[in-house]
């Protein structure tokens, strides 16, 4: 097993103006980056991270300066299956040369980190890319992006961060994985650290989501009691029933994270399975007598929102699939993000679970928040005349597995 190092000692590192890698999960890019502070950028860290890693240098920082810098997306619809927030590139305005030497790039990235310039001090196009980091940092969002962003944060720096990906010493045709980087960096003396640790110390930390409310609430599938959360960074709030004692005693708890579908949930369209999808999970855990159907809002069409949800309807019933309905109108096929959910199960005292799901994506980025998932449980397909298609694009574009489609197709019966 790689031996990573604490948060502490890279938070110190970046502090110091040194380099960390970091290294994300492995369901993920599962590859290491090089990572140091914007502020702290100098000719010699940039001709180091220029030297071993992909060269395509990138400054991730918030939201707030990435506005008031004026630094839009890259491209309005943003299709990197990672969901990584490039913006338009830049150099400095003023102080450099050409924009592509490790001095002028420093010069640039200190820039970026600068709370005193504007928009007006940068030419774009130019040779540094910044990111857009996702408010709430790797509890959002676990990818090294955030990770900048917040390591900065924590050592008390503007919140603005310099990344690229390692390349491997021993094929240089493919990234380092994380042996290779635990010798990578040891011979140059740097931290080496997990996201997946960095979201645990946060975790640890910092509080990220509050308790509201406590009520039973009797339904027809059995007696479950409502908790219900707010999101302390963007006021979303989310409910979770909770069936009998799911506190953590060793065993697997059944979970089931869905969500928020008005359409199907409660209006009962048969455009979709959520309606189908969120009974089935209630009976599931209702039968096995504990468990959690955690209800996320603001998942409204896998994150786009009713209102665009029902122009997304327009497209496919024009002859788009769902996802490429949700493109054509400049929104992600998935913008769902399933952190604040583990926030929460977390602070219901679930430790292990099965995981109600057919979307394997849920499973990414979990076990940063101390969640283990022993097992995928399925959910059954409800299919009909109106959601196959949807249910088609499901399985064959966004990679679920959707058990008893093939048969329904077929001719066979549900």
């Amino acid at each position: 097993m790689t031996r990573f190092d604490s948060i502490e000692r890279a938070i110190a590192d970046i502090a110091a103006g040194k380099a960390v890698v970091v290294v994300d999960d492995e369901d993920r890019e599962n590859e290491g980056d090089l990572i140091f502070a914007a502020e702290k950028a100098t000719p010699e860290l940039v001709a180091f991270m220029v030297r071993y890693t992909s060269g395509y240098l990138c400054v991730p920082l918030d939201g707030a300066d990435c506005d008031r810098l004026g630094l839009p997306p890259m491209y309005a619809t943003n299709q990197d299956k990672h969901g990584t927030a490039y913006t338009v590139t830049v150099d400095a305005r003023e102080g450099i040369g050409t924009g592509i030497s490790a001095s002028d790039r420093a010069t640039t990235m200190r820039l970026l980190a600068d709370p005193t310039v504007g928009a007006q001090d940068f030419t774009r196009p130019g040779h540094v890319v910044p990111l857009r980091a996702k408010e709430g940092g790797v509890l959002r969002r676990p990818g090294h992006t955030e990770a900048a962003v917040d390591l900065a944060r924590m050592a008390d720096l503007r919140p603005a961060g310099v990344i690229c990906e390692i390349v491997s010493q021993k094929d240089e045709g493919e990234m380092a994985q994380t042996d290779e980087l635990r010798v990578f960096a040891d011979d140059h003396d740097l931290a080496l650290i997990s996201i997946a640790d960095l979201i645990a110390w946060r975790r640890k930390h910092e509080k990220q989501v509050e308790r509201v409310a406590q009520a039973r609430i009797p339904t027809r599938h059995g007696e479950f009691t409502a908790v219900g959360y707010r999101s302390i960074y963007d006021g979303v709030e989310h409910v979770a029933l909770v069936r009998g004692d799911i506190s953590g005693d060793g065993e697997d708890v059944l979970v089931r994270v869905h969500s928020e579908c008005l359409t199907g949930d409660v209006f009962g369209s048969l455009r979709c399975d959520c309606g189908p999808q969120l009974d089935a999970a209630l009976d599931m855990v209702a039968q096995e007598g504990r468990g959690v159907v955690l209800y996320m809002r603001g998942h409204e069409g896998r994150g786009i929102g009713l209102m665009h949800k029902l122009q997304a309807y327009q497209l496919q019933d024009a002859g788009s699939d769902t996802v490429d309905a949700n493109l054509e109108l400049g929104l992600p096929a998935d913008s769902r993000d399933y952190g604040t959910g583990a926030q929460i199960l977390v602070d219901l005292g679930v430790k292990s679970m099965r995981l109600l799901t057919n979307n394997p994506a849920k499973r990414v980025g979990l076990d940063g928040y101390g969640l283990h998932i022993t097992d995928r449980v399925p959910m059954p397909l409800r299919a009909n005349a109106e959601n196959l298609t949807y249910l088609r694009t499901k399985r064959d574009r966004m990679g679920h597995d959707l058990i008893g489609l093939d048969d329904y197709e077929a001719g066979g019966s549900q």
